[in-house]
C-alpha cells in the first residue's frame, strides 16, 4: 500500500530440475526491524585486450558479464526494545542467529552458502552471500550486546540452465566458440561460460581433447548448451 512502511526481507530459496529460483517455506528467513541505511547495486564487465604486433594500442573487446553484487548499508540489529511498533525484544544474539541461519549456514548436503532471496520495497535480489560483518556497538553492564551494524554482500545467482537461455536469445542450439588465449584453462573456462568447472570433462570429450590441462594457445573450442 502506499506510504505504508516495509521492512527488509531474506528467505531461503531452492532451485527446481529446471533452473527456476523459488522461495522454499521450509528454509529459515530474516526479518529486519530496521530497514538497512541503504544499498549499493553494483555491475560490472570484463573486458578481453587483443595487440597485434607492432601495435601502440590494445584493442578492447568484450569477455564476459560479471555477476551482480548487492550490498546493505548499516543494516541495524536491536535488543534494547526502542524500535517503534516491536510489542516483543528479541536479543540481539538470537537476531544475529537468525541472520546467520538465513545467508550463511546451510543445512544438508551441500557445502557452500544457501540460494535466498531479499525482498525490499521494489528491490528483489537473488543470490548467495559473499561476506558477512558483525560490529557490535551497544552493550549490557554484564557485556551482553544490545545493538550490532551488520555489513552484507550478495552476489548473484544464477542457475546453469538460465545462463544458458540467456546466452542464446535466437537459437536453442547456439554453441559458444571460443579463443583459447594464453593462461587459459578448460575448468576456467567452464567457470566462465557455466559458472559451475565441473563440466570441462564434457566439454573436453565433445571438442576430443585428451590432454585437457594443456590448451593449444590459439586453438578454438566449442561450448554447446547443457541440458
Amino acid at each position: 500500500m502506499p506510504g505504508q512502511k516495509t521492512l527488509l526481507k531474506i528467505s531461503g530459496c531452492s532451485v527446481s530440475k529446471a533452473g527456476s529460483i523459488s522461495v522454499d517455506t521450509s528454509r529459515p528467513t530474516f526479518q529486519a526491524l530496521i530497514n538497512p541505511a541503504g544499498y549499493g547495486h553494483d555491475f560490472s564487465v570484463r573486458y578481453a585486450k587483443n595487440q597485434a604486433l607492432g601495435q601502440a594500442n590494445n584493442e578492447t573487446k568484450f569477455n564476459v558479464g560479471q555477476p551482480e553484487k548487492l550490498t546493505l548499508k548499516e543494516l541495524v540489529l536491536d535488543g534494547t526494545g526502542a524500535v517503534a511498533g516491536s510489542t516483543t525484544i528479541t536479543p540481539v544474539k538470537a537476531q544475529v542467529q537468525a541472520l546467520r541461519d538465513t545467508v550463511y549456514t546451510y543445512v544438508g548436503t551441500k557445502h557452500e552458502a544457501p540460494i535466498v532471496q531479499l525482498v525490499w520495497g521494489s528491490l528483489i535480489f537473488y543470490g548467495r552471500v559473499e561476506s558477512l560483518k558483525f560490529d557490535y556497538t551497544l552493550f549490557m553492564p554484564n557485556g551482553e550486546p544490545l545493538r550490532a551494524k551488520i555489513s552484507l554482500t550478495f552476489v548473484e545467482y544464477i542457475s546453469v540452465e538460465e545462463i544458458v537461455k540467456e546466452s542464446q536469445p535466437s537459437s536453442p542450439d547456439l554453441t559458444h566458440l571460443v579463443l583459447v588465449r594464453a593462461g587459459d584453462t578448460l575448468p576456467l573456462l567452464c567457470e566462465r561460460i557455466y559458472r559451475d568447472s565441473r563440466y570441462y570433462l564434457a566439454v573436453a570429450r565433445i571438442n576430443g581433447l585428451t590432454a585437457f590441462r594443456q590448451l593449444q594457445h590459439g586453438s578454438s573450442l566449442r561450448f554447446p548448451p547443457l541440458g
